[in-house]
């Protein structure tokens, strides 16, 4: 397997120390929920060995970063993306449409996609990400026309450097078949489960601080059938990966799966050995109270996409209902076609207040929209080893500037502010001990040319639609 960019520029990288002190609030996440005024972080390579007061830390390290002004956060983590569709930002023709008629619309663009939109989307995609404070992101890649494969996701992923959980997605029953997407688009399904089983045996990590782990994801109950997601579920438990898929996201998702199966989403899910820990489903807004329960029960994750279900008309998912069952809610960006953003604190600020319209201003606090953002995430993922600032974590942090005009007036609760005000770029973004955005640049790639190219190329795949 390809080792990350940060191993292969710096071997000795797990050898280094770096000190971060003197925020003016550190929000651990911990067991106790910490908030530590003046407060810091020790790391030894990948790994913290300290958080707590400036004073309470080593005083020295190969590395020091004085973060006076700034509100540190651990790193926050997506849970559902589609990072190729930052090439179909605003497509006119999918502005206006609920879900099987945006899909319908753009399905024919990306057809026309190849391996170099796909690697270039996804450097732009993480790019956004990074800059709004997302250390770790999964990807729901299930498209692969004119020889795409994931492996063009992992080699944008590993050159970057963001800690990814690459999910290989698939669609294999087309419209002849009572399916939504062209047959033009789907695959045979010996080939998917073929392939994932390549993907999982070439790049899965399944060690602590991982950066690349592969996930196993059939896109839906809509565009894949009964059979693959058996035998995915099969594939995944006999290599010990996560599952992920779509459900319940609209009613007439609903809909089609009472038509199709005659039984709900989430019965479906069951009668498929699709619940469990190692399992989380995208969007579940229609998800009911029977859903519900299983979840909690099961610990089935969800990622919840405020943005996108707004975009689409979705609906308000119960969120609060969910947690209060024990449902792993994480956040997730989704597509950036359905909500043409990938701006991790603007998603964890309108998951907030998306809840209060839905069921009132209690319905979720600042501080546990930046919860599901960080250790939701990680559990949703699957994830012990990220999401929370504590010794033995992985050393993936962020800082936000709170000089900024945005901030003004809100500094007598920074951690509310970060999420009450309008959302803010990252100053600085730490990933695996390793750091990757500092006074708000992105160190890893060059933006302009990948923004250059990739504007290209969106036009480009424009131009083949029409």
């Amino acid at each position: 397997m390809e080792r990350t960019l940060a191993q292969r520029q710096d071997p000795q990288r797990n050898a280094r120390t770096l000190l971060l002190k003197n925020a003016d609030m550190l929000v651990t996440m911990d067991g106790a929920r910490r908030e530590i005024r003046g407060g810091g972080i020790y790391a030894e390579g990948n790994r913290i060995v300290a958080v707590g007061p400036t004073a309470e830390l080593p005083a020295t390290a190969d590395e020091v970063i004085d973060a006076g002004g700034h509100l540190v956060t651990p790193g926050l983590v997506n849970t559902h993306h589609h990072m190729y569709q930052s090439l179909t930002r605003a497509v006119p023709a999918a502005q206006d449409a609920e879900l099987f008629g945006w899909l319908t619309n753009l399905y024919r663009v990306w057809a026309n996609l190849t391996p170099e939109m796909i690697e270039i989307s996804t450097l732009t995609a993480m790019a956004e990400l990074l800059l709004s404070g997302c250390t770790t992101s999964s990807d729901h890649l299930y498209i692969y026309p004119n020889g795409s494969r994931l492996d063009d996701s992992i080699r944008a992923a590993q050159r970057i450097g963001m800690r990814f959980h690459a999910s290989r997605g698939s669609m294999s029953v087309g419209q002849k078949d009572g399916g939504l997407p062209p047959d033009s688009v789907v695959e045979r399904e010996d080939a998917i489960l073929a392939d994932t089983q390549r993907l999982i045996e070439t790049y899965h990590d399944e060690g602590r601080y991982a950066m690349l782990r592969v996930v196993v994801a059939p896109c839906s109950p809509f565009s894949v059938s009964r059979d693959l997601m058996r035998e995915s579920a099969v594939l995944a438990r006999q290599y010990g990966v996560s599952m992920h898929t779509h459900l319940a996201e609209n009613v007439n998702d609903v809909a089609y799966s009472r038509e199709k199966f005659g039984m709900t989403p989430a019965q479906y899910a069951e009668h498929l050995g699709w619940v469990g820990r190692d399992v989380w489903h995208a969007h579940c807004v229609q998800l009911d109270d029977h859903g519900i329960g299983l979840f909690g029960r099961t610990g089935t994750g969800v990622a919840h996409c405020p943005c996108s279900n707004m975009r689409l008309a979705s609906g308000i998912a119960p969120v609060k209902k969910m947690r209060l069952a024990g449902v792993p809610v994480g956040l997730g960006v989704d597509g950036s076609a359905s909500n043409d953003g990938a701006q991790m604190v603007a998603e964890a600020r309108q998951a907030m207040l998306l809840a209060r319209v839905g069921f009132g201003p209690d319905a979720m606090t600042a501080r546990e929209a930046l919860e599901i953002a960080t250790l939701g995430g990680a559990q949703v993922l699957g994830r012990d080893d990220i999401g929370a600032l504590a010794p033995g974590m992985a050393a993936d942090f962020v800082a936000f500037d709170l000089r900024q005009p945005l901030f003004a007036g809100a500094l007598h609760d920074p951690v509310a502010a970060l999420v009450f005000c309008a959302p803010s770029q990252v100053a600085l973004s730490v990933i695996d001990g390793r750091i990757v955005v500092k006074d708000g640049v992105l160190l890893t790639v060059e933006l302009e040319p990948v923004i250059e190219r990739h504007n290209r190329l969106a036009a480009q795949l424009a131009q083949m639609a029409r």
